[in-house]
């Protein structure tokens, strides 16, 4: 199984990204799914998840922001960032909850004016 993210980019503070992570096997059914983030000189956090039954939990940092949601039919899942800050900026990752897979490129995300 292969997870890849995409829909990063630079964006001013403020401003609005829609990332999503597509799957190579019908993975999505039968997990949690979550979105982490790795800021340089950070270890990796959990930012949102959602179960297979579409129940979600967000992060604190970015409760009321960010809303997670997945697409069991087409193996995709989606997390759109709005009111972005500069503290969101990271290398954005994709993985079941807990994490099975390899982490891969991921996808940035850098919040500046």
């Amino acid at each position: 199984v292969q997870l890849q993210a995409s829909g990063g980019g630079l964006v001013q503070p403020g401003g609005s990204l829609r990332l999503s992570c597509a799957a190579s096997g019908s993975i999505f059914s039968f997990h949690s799914m979550g979105w982490y983030r790795q800021a340089p000189g950070k270890q990796r956090e959990l930012v949102a998840h959602i179960t297979g039954g579409g129940n979600t939990n967000y992060a604190g940092s970015v409760e009321g922001r960010f809303t997670i949601s997945r697409d069991n039919a087409k193996n995709t899942m989606y997390l759109q960032m709005n009111s972005l800050k500069p503290e969101d900026t990271a290398n954005y990752h994709c993985n079941t909850l807990p994490p099975r897979f390899g982490w891969g490129k991921g996808t940035q995300v850098t919040v500046s004016s």
